[in-house]
């Protein structure tokens, strides 16, 4: 079942100039194995969506992690961040999933989210779309998420990629003139033949140049694999790159593959505008006050089953404080319904409050 979640609020690593958050960001980013272990540093994958205003992410095995990961990022951008999440997708035993993570802020979704039905038995992975909109202009896009087979060969994959010309046409039909982008994992470089079909329905890459695919100890880049195809034209596309997040954490290609990706995310910006890759200033909340802080009860920063741990809040307050996000002063609990001075200050003597 498909659920569009409104996200619980990690930390502010990054500014984005208001240049870049006056035009949508949209992403594809392979997540490997997202929700397999405890190896994730989620605050590093938050720094790195929170560049995006909607990121397609593929390679999800899990959405508790899902929702882990949307919880960090709203809690670092201070916004709102929803998402949806496709069921377990795959042949045989082994299943991923595709969830869709936007900003409240500047993105919503209108309609059609579905996975395609794939009657001819052509995909490992069936792929996953759904309609959104701008906010600021209307504009409305339709999104399809795909992570193709990679399988032995290249030969394993090219019925996919051959495929995709079918599928192309199948979102046209689905959702008219909206705009489409297909985004995702191709396991397959642009200029191959077998993107002919696609290219011969006007379909175009994104991404020319450059690689996503990053090697595991000698800090290059390998396989131009991820991109967003589109209709030339169809959409006011003013920047198109690649995030080489490594550098922007500080990291080595080594640790980045083992605690956030081997996939860089691919993005293009719509009207104007372009991303801005300063990290954030000194005064902004940093990785060590946060863990000193794991032990209380942070009314920006906890989850909903932990808020409702403090006095008179239960499941229903606990929900609205996250809604009601970010909160300066902790007095004004008593505009939740039910706290009144008195319970507030049972709040305030149960000591499980975060101070400062």
């Amino acid at each position: 079942m498909l659920r569009p979640r409104m996200l619980i609020p990690f930390l502010l690593f990054l500014i984005i100039s208001p240049s870049a958050l006056s035009s949508v960001s949209i992403s594809s980013f392979n997540i490997k194995h997202l929700g397999w272990g405890d190896s994730k540093d989620f605050p590093a994958l938050a720094q790195v969506i929170s560049h995006f205003d909607l990121v397609a992410i593929q390679e999800v095995m899990s959405e508790d992690a899902v929702a882990k990961l949307a919880e960090t990022v709203s809690s670092g951008t201070g916004e709102k961040w929803r998402y949806m999440t496709s069921h377990l997708i795959g042949r045989g035993s082994y299943k991923e999933a595709y969830t869709m993570m936007w900003r409240d802020s500047a993105v919503e979704y209108v309609d059609g989210a579905v996975v395609f039905i794939d009657n001819r038995d052509k995909y490992a992975r069936e792929p996953f779309s759904a309609r959104f909109r701008e906010k600021a202009t209307g504009l409305e896009f339709a999104v399809a998420n795909v992570h193709i087979l990679y399988g032995d060969s290249v030969s394993d994959r090219t019925p996919e990629i051959r495929a995709l010309a079918d599928y192309w046409q199948w979102l046209g039909e689905v959702y008219g003139d909206t705009p489409r982008l297909l985004m995702g994992d191709f396991n397959y470089a642009p200029d191959g033949d077998a993107w002919q079909p696609l290219k011969a329905l006007g379909a175009a890459p994104a991404i020319t140049q450059g690689a996503t695919t990053l090697s595991p100890r000698d800090g290059r880049y390998a396989n131009l694999y991820d991109n967003i195809w589109h209709t030339p034209g169809a959409l006011p596309i003013a920047e198109a790159g690649i995030l080489r997040f490594p550098d922007i954490l500080g990291i080595s290609h080594e640790e980045a593959r083992d605690t956030v990706s081997d996939h860089a995310p691919v993005y293009v910006v719509l009207e104007g505008g372009e991303l801005n890759l300063s990290r954030a200033s000194s005064d902004s909340f940093d990785t060590s006050q946060a863990a000193a802080n794991d032990s209380c009860i942070d009314l920006n920063r906890s989850n909903a089953s932990t808020l409702a741990e403090l006095p008179h809040i239960g499941t229903a307050r606990a929900n609205r404080i996250i809604e009601s996000r970010p909160w300066r002063d902790v007095r004004n609990l008593t505009n939740l319904n039910g706290i009144g001075n008195g319970r507030l200050g049972d709040i305030l003597d149960s000591g499980l409050l975060c101070t400062g």
